[in-house]
């Protein structure tokens, strides 16, 4: 039974993927750009407008659905559209002057590198309410827009007995199979790697990379890499891989559809996106108040209720489905790993040119 399940899943993902390319993410560019950029806002200098990027598909749909719209009806200011996020883009637009974006979805490393870079305007916090949020995701120039972790997910008809660490992600004797594994190293993969080794969590950081690539090495063989939220979901439901360094919310996602897949939370690694505001955006008040709205309380409840991103508002946890509530990364911290962004922010261009090296060995 639990097989014709994945039949079904598997067919229901061949339909969604064709509308996903790569996400934020649980981060970052899974989804192409936003179908409901709006043209208008290339210019943005009425008053009572606001535009917001991110990155496109189900995610920005569900940010519109859940931030973009109540805000207009509660404020009257218009929410426009473009996207996806790109960060070239981002800093040729602050560096020229001609900024027309007021809110952007970025990878936490993108906003703390880019605020040590001059292109963002700190955030007015007489206006947004920090003291709801989770301090992990709060700085002077961002604040969370949603957060999710990295899990061992493992597919039950495929492993006997339980995992247990990352450890036993590396372990192919013991729980045999192929793994999937995000191809990208900023995204929690160099952790991962030096925890299966042995690396105790206090002493994570700074990462000692040259043993994260001799860890990775072992497994290299085995991985079948994914870039978009959709293949990890169909190399976990058919049992293509039998584990996989995944997202929390896409597993939930199958999970809740009833795939034969459970997660293993022992070391989640949690990050999140983030808020922030170029510098020189045109409507920068606007800005502030569309943030604070979409880190309200319930604003945050409603989107994770919507994608099963996790809420970075401390008091949205009591309005969250609960069904959802424990696969949320925040009922899962005893072991848990925060992701340390400004050390990416400082250091993923020199482990970026060594990880594409080592992709071609």
């Amino acid at each position: 039974m639990r097989r014709n399940n994945n039949i079904r899943i598997l067919f229901k993902l061949g339909i969604i993927s064709l509308a996903m390319a790569v996400v934020a993410g649980c981060g970052s560019s899974e989804n192409s750009a936003a179908e409901s950029a709006q043209p208008s806002a290339s210019g943005n200098e009425a008053a009572g407008s606001v535009t917001f990027v991110s990155w496109g598909g189900t995610t920005q749909d569900a940010q519109m659905k859940r931030w973009g719209k109540p805000f207009e009806a509660e404020t009257g200011i218009k929410v426009l559209q473009d996207g996806p996020t790109d960060y070239g883009k981002f800093k040729a637009m602050v560096e020229s002057g001609d900024v027309k974006w007021d809110v952007v979805d970025v990878e936490g490393d993108f906003a703390y590198q880019a605020a040590k870079d001059g292109l963002l305007e700190p955030l007015d916090f007489t206006i947004i309410n920090k003291d709801e949020l989770d301090p992990d995701f709060v700085f002077d120039y961002g604040v969370g827009s949603f957060a999710y972790s990295f899990v061992n997910a493992y597919n039950t008809d495929k492993i006997q007995g339980t995992p247990s660490g990352w450890k036993d992600f590396f372990d192919l004797q013991k729980f045999a199979g192929d793994r999937t594994v995000y191809k990208w190293p900023t995204v929690g993969v160099m952790e991962m790697a030096l925890l299966a080794d042995g690396v105790e969590p206090d002493k994570l950081y700074p990462l000692d990379i040259d043993r994260a690539f001799r860890k990775l090495d072992e497994l290299k063989p085995s991985i079948k890499w994914w870039q978009t939220g959709a293949q990890s979901q169909q190399m976990m439901a058919t049992g293509e891989t039998s584990m996989g360094h995944v997202w929390n919310g896409r597993m939930y996602s199958l999970i809740r559809d009833g795939a034969s897949i459970e997660i293993d939370w022992t070391q989640n690694i949690r990050t999140g996106d983030y808020l922030v505001v170029p510098k020189g955006a045109k409507n920068k008040e606007a800005a502030m108040k569309f943030i604070a709205h979409a880190v309200s309380a319930k604003a945050q409840a409603d989107f994770a209720n919507e994608t099963s991103y996790e809420p970075i508002n401390l008091k949205s946890v009591d309005m969250v489905d609960e069904k959802l509530l424990p696969y949320l990364p925040s009922q899962h911290k005893d072991t848990q790993i925060l992701l340390d962004v400004s050390y990416w922010a400082e250091n993923k261009d020199a482990v970026i040119e060594k990880w594409n090296a080592w992709l071609l060995e």
